[in-house]
């Protein structure tokens, strides 16, 4: 079996290509063949050595993806050989095999291909976690969403949409203008220096935004800071890019709210999972949500899809095909 491991904590290049043997799913756990896996800046992180620390080197990478499965451990009973499944946290998942717990799987429906669950799990967990969950979009709202043109923004930016939100996406370059807008942003804002907050005030009627979903680190914390209205609410989140630093809560201005959003928060049991999960499988195959796959890598080419993603070359989704 095939897997890109990380060998120490650094760049892209330590990352490897291994084959070793399957792996065997003990109780409660299964085995699934894997169709595609989604690459995230979650493992970027961990292949600097900000996560996962905790577990020796070599290590494989990879918590999310889709597949079939082909063996089962002693007590499975909500899955069996030959189902197609999709999972959001199985670490190992840069793999042609990963073994999991049956609670991290959901079944796929036959209209939703490989490529697609693979693409929708995290991203599309943590997007309806933001706009539901953590700060539940009412219709006429202002949401500032940054990095629109990312397979996160964007499917952020539709579900904001369907609950009748007004999205102000922020990309880096004037090529992602398009694909911002075609996910349904209307206005949106290029800038690369966190200068955007007179825009995003601008165009929500002068108020300020309802909502900023900010993943995009240090640099735009005071222009995100500064969009929102009075007691407007701050989604912070993405660890890998790093935090503000020390916050002092008298200094917020205007009644804002500021939080830090993490999506197992809304899938914090299994039948929370997998409703969360199906609410997203029944909007894409009723063409409400679409998913944009940026970019596909075969497995040996795991290095090329960490630059690309870390260079901000991409728009979308990125997938392994092992």
């Amino acid at each position: 079996m095939k897997s890109i491991v990380m060998t120490a904590a650094g760049g892209p290049d330590v990352l490897q290509l291994v084959d070793g043997p399957d792996p065997i799913p003990d109780a409660g756990e299964v085995l699934v063949q894997v169709h595609a896996a989604g690459v995230n800046f979650m493992d970027i992180g961990v292949r600097q050595g900000k996560a996962w620390t905790h577990l020796p080197e070599p290590k494989t990478l990879g918590v999310e993806g889709a597949g079939r499965v082909v063996a089962l451990g002693k007590d499975v009973e909500s899955v069996k050989i030959g189902d197609r499944v999709a999972w959001v946290y199985a670490p190992g998942s840069y793999a042609e095999r990963v073994v999991m717990p049956e609670t991290s799987l959901v079944q796929v429906p036959d209209a939703i291909d490989d490529r697609t669950a693979a693409a929708i799990m995290m991203q599309g967990l943590t997007a309806s976690h933001f706009a539901t969950d953590f700060y539940p979009v009412q219709p006429g709202d202002f949401a500032l969403v940054h990095a629109a043109a990312g397979g996160l923004g964007l499917l952020l930016t539709q579900i904001v949409k369907l609950r009748g939100g007004h999205v102000i996406g922020r990309v880096s370059s004037e090529e992602k203008v398009e694909i911002a807008k075609s996910a349904g942003a209307d206005h949106v804002i290029v800038d690369t220096e966190g200068k955007f907050a007179e825009e995003a005030i601008r165009l929500s009627g002068g108020e300020g935004v309802h909502v900023v979903y900010d993943g995009s680190g240090p640099t735009t914390f005071q222009g995100s800071l500064d969009s929102l209205r009075r007691s407007g609410t701050f989604c912070w989140f993405g660890p890998v890019l790093g935090g503000p630093g020390p916050i002092d809560i008298m200094s917020l201005p205007r009644s804002i709210k500021l939080g830090y959003a993490v999506f197992f928060d809304h899938i914090h049991t299994p039948d929370l999972f997998r409703s969360h999960s199906a609410r997203l499988f029944e909007w894409i195959e009723q063409g409400r949500l679409k998913v944009n796959i940026g970019g596909i890598y075969p497995l040996p080419e795991v290095r090329r899809a960490h630059e690309d993603m870390e260079g901000r070359r991409t728009t979308g989704k990125l997938l392994l095909l092992p």
